[in-house]
């Protein structure tokens, strides 16, 4: 009797029973359109962009989907860095190829091009993309996406979005800028570094900026499926949907996170992140670093829903592979109050307080991807002044508030408050 009253209750508390079946509370673009009977796509030539990500809430690709719903013709699928079947290594060049499933070829946007050309799209009446995107402006998804847009634009081809949840939810904006003239393929957007924006409002706002360059536009050139169930003040794991890796180090939701708290930083390559150890983008470490003393000023620093713990750990592969390096891990306590994107800039901060005749800029590799991803030049030359830390802080968050109101009209999500 006690198992049979006390177990179910404790597996419920637990969150563990009915997992398997329980539906999501969330629907995914692709699941809408399949609820449509894929309507808009009915007697159409339709290319695909996607990955292992463009998944359905019971594990069905859209692959499969669209391969098998009636009277749509799939020709053609598209591959985004780490490729159709994210197997590739983060900037690795990937070429065309053939689905051994569907027999269609498979044309590489991270290769010799990365924006679709005119032989991709002739045979395609609707390019269609559903990709995971994870929230931070340096990750290239969007950008495959706003070129994909721009081919569609030039082409008379129809672009449509299968629209999925933003995993760090749609009111986080953070971080610096975007400098225009400082366009790259991992700056390629004009919103702050965390946007709080999903793939299809990205798309909106791409569109908007196009059609005000090109009036003359194809009136129906962008369609976007929204996601049914999902509002702003939703992080992944509240969508009850399954999460598929989005790229070798981004293995569950929480990494979207880290990312953006520690992702610039590790364009140096003069610390580790933990990438190439078991907690990618979790951690802040180098051989010369003293974990306690660092630990201890960066708590110091009692900087809102974070703490620092002291590790030490040898990375597998990537940055200081094989040597023992000592830092912290980061764990956030409270995702409403934590500003993820300063975090890494408060590291570096101590980092200079601490070991001053260790310069971690200057035993950087390269500046160029951290220039780039950081938006511009302006960030690294603030650090390199020694100004005031707060007052960069300062300026990127007024930034965020005035993108509040620049991003309003392409929004297709409310808060879920009314």
């Amino acid at each position: 009797m006690f198992f049979r009253i006390v177990l179910p209750a404790l597996l419920l508390l637990l969150g563990l029973q009915g997992s398997a079946t329980a539906e999501p509370r969330v629907k995914t673009g692709i699941e809408v359109l399949a609820d449509d009977d894929y309507e808009p796509l009915v007697g159409k030539r339709v290319g695909l962009v996607t990955n292992p990500t463009g998944v359905d809430s019971r594990l069905r690709s859209t692959v499969d989907h669209l391969a098998k719903a009636k009277d749509v013709k799939l020709v053609a699928l598209f591959g985004p860095e780490h490729g159709v079947y994210g197997d590739e290594y983060a900037g690795a060049k990937v070429g065309n190829s053939k689905d051994p499933h569907t027999g269609l070829p498979i044309y590489s946007l991270y290769g010799g091009t990365r924006k679709p050309s005119s032989a991709m799209l002739q045979d395609i009446d609707v390019l269609v993309l559903d990709l995971q995107d994870i929230g931070s402006r340096s990750y290239t998804y969007i950008s495959t996406m706003q070129l994909c847009l721009r081919a569609c634009a030039e082409n008379h081809v129809q672009f449509m979005v299968l629209d999925r949840p933003n995993p760090l939810g749609g009111l986080r904006i953070e971080g610096p800028a975007h400098q225009p003239e400082n366009y790259g393929f991992v700056n390629a957007f004009d919103v702050p570094y965390v946007h709080g924006m999903t793939m299809g409002e990205l798309a909106r706002m791409e569109e908007a900026a196009l059609r005000k360059a090109y009036p003359d536009l194809k009136r129906d050139l962008l369609k976007v499926v929204k996601i049914r169930g999902w509002d702003r003040n939703m992080t992944f794991d509240e969508t009850g949907l399954p999460w598929v890796p989005t790229s070798p180090h981004i293995p569950k939701p929480a990494t979207a996170f880290f990312y953006a708290a520690t992702g610039l930083l590790g364009e140096l390559s003069s610390v580790s992140i933990g990438v190439g150890y078991p907690l990618p983008f979790e951690t802040i470490a180098a051989p010369w670093i003293d974990a306690d003393d660092f630990a201890k000023a960066l708590n110091a620093r009692e900087l809102p829903g974070v703490q620092f713990r002291p590790i030490h750990y040898k990375p597998f592969y990537g940055t200081f592979k094989g040597q023992t390096v000592h830092g912290v891990q980061i764990h956030i306590s409270d995702m409403n109050a934590v500003n993820l994107v300063e975090i890494q800039f408060q590291g570096l901060d101590v980092m200079k307080k601490l070991y001053p005749s260790i310069d971690v800029l200057k035993r950087a590799e390269s500046f160029e991807l951290f220039d780039q991803t950081s938006g511009g030049p302006i960030t690294r030359r603030w650090i390199e002044s020694g100004k005031n830390l707060n007052d960069l802080f300062k300026q990127w968050r007024e930034s965020a508030e005035q993108f509040r109101e620049t991003r309003a009209p392409y929004l297709l999500y409310d808060t879920g408050l009314f």
